[in-house]
């Protein structure tokens, strides 16, 4: 069951991945025959890929995470 702060983890690893998108995306060149350099800046080489693989590693753990875990392993032990 999700809560609301799987939701709020799950909004900001949306915006990691679509952030993540904007960066890798450009590069068109009019002229076919030309080569541009600007494809192998450091946004779209490094940046862009982090931010990639954080906004994966957020939504895999707003999925898996379970807020109510730790209050019930808590008074298991109280008990």
């Amino acid at each position: 069951m999700f809560r609301t702060v799987n939701y709020i983890l799950m909004g900001v690893g949306l915006v990691l991945l679509i952030v993540g998108y904007l960066c890798m995306r450009g590069g068109a060149v009019e002229d076919p025959n030309t080569f541009d350099g600007e494809i192998f800046n450091n946004t779209r080489i490094v940046v862009a890929p982090i931010l990639m693989f954080l906004g994966l590693v957020t939504e895999i753990f707003a999925i898996m995470w379970h807020p109510c875990a730790k209050k019930q392993v808590e008074n298991d032990k109280a008990e």
